[in-house]
């Protein structure tokens, strides 16, 4: 994955919500076309910060052993404008997990202030699926990789409290398509 539009996690609840953050950047290129003399951090990628946040909550639930593909942004409002220097805080909810499909529900505030709220649906997508299509979005050593640079294990807890432990999701072993 090239594109991170979360910089780490400062809460995971397995199954429940997770907190991260991103510290938006002059040094982040897409910020000198959106908008030239006067940057500002699109929606559409705060929008992707939250689907990152909580494609990452719902994805552990399954083990990191599947396929979650974002499905439909069913709702999507924004006020406001993030501009280099402020950092995003997305918190993101498990609205419910089923066995083929999630809902997250997501706010971004940078500071006290509101700036935007999503609703987003995930889809499991299944080994077969996945074959069939040839999808494969990254390698599970990849992926181990992100999850460790971001901080999944080091905040990261079941909902009674217990750590979540690297060893519990082998990622060395499990073919993610």
């Amino acid at each position: 994955m090239r594109w991170f539009w979360i910089d780490r996690f400062t809460e995971f609840v397995s199954g429940s919500h997770a907190t991260a953050v991103k510290g938006v950047s002059l040094a982040e290129d897409h910020l000198h076309d959106h908008f030239l003399g006067y940057p500002i951090m699109p929606n559409s990628l705060c929008c992707e910060g939250m689907a990152q946040a909580g494609g990452l909550l719902i994805s552990e639930h399954y083990g990191f052993g599947e396929l979650v593909v974002l499905a439909k942004l069913s709702k999507a409002k924004f006020t406001g404008r993030v501009r280099p220097g402020e950092t995003l805080t997305y918190k993101v909810t498990a609205d419910w997990i089923r066995n083929d499909s999630a809902q997250v529900s997501g706010v971004a505030t940078v500071g006290d202030r509101p700036h935007g709220e999503v609703q987003i649906l995930f889809a499991r997508m299944g080994e077969e699926m996945a074959q069939q299509m040839g999808a494969r979005l990254f390698r599970p050593t990849d992926l181990r990789h992100w999850l460790n640079l971001v901080g999944v294990f080091e905040v990261g807890v079941k909902q009674d409290g217990t750590r979540l432990k690297r060893e519990d999701y082998p990622l060395d072993e499990v073919a993610v398509t």
